[in-house]
């Protein structure tokens, strides 16, 4: 592709596509089980830079994040945590040409299977 000067003109980036990106960001990495809710989040569907599992704020061009997440039972919770921050940082950076200024981690619950009935009835006719 040949460089063309930049045409006169400005760029300007609706918050629910920042947080489309993030959620979609924070959704593909493994032992993420789903996003949790935004504690204190009041009316938040009538708020921008809020969505389940996600606040942001931008000041200045920068893009601070906050991730309320719900992991899965066997996973190491630090590396899940420090990949999340990594691919929310990269896919900003890389997508939308923000500055990151922080991305927060919050464990809101650990997702553990479901026991069948049949299993718990075994399990509990055994005591």
């Amino acid at each position: 592709m040949a460089d063309y000067p930049r045409p006169p003109g400005k760029t300007t980036i609706a918050p629910e596509v920042l947080l489309t990106i993030v959620r979609m960001t924070v959704m593909s990495v493994e032992g993420v089980s789903s996003l949790g809710p935004v504690p204190g989040a009041v009316n938040r569907l009538f708020r921008r830079g809020f969505a389940e599992g996600v606040r942001i704020e931008i000041d200045e061009d920068t893009v601070y994040t906050d991730l309320y997440v719900i992991l899965d039972n066997d996973v190491n919770i630090r590396q899940v945590s420090r990949t999340l921050q990594k691919q929310v940082a990269r896919a900003i950076s890389e997508m939308v040409g923000m500055r990151v200024g922080r991305i927060n981690i919050h464990i809101e619950d650990i997702a553990y299977p479901e026991l069948d009935s049949a299993s718990v009835e075994k399990s509990s006719a055994k005591a």
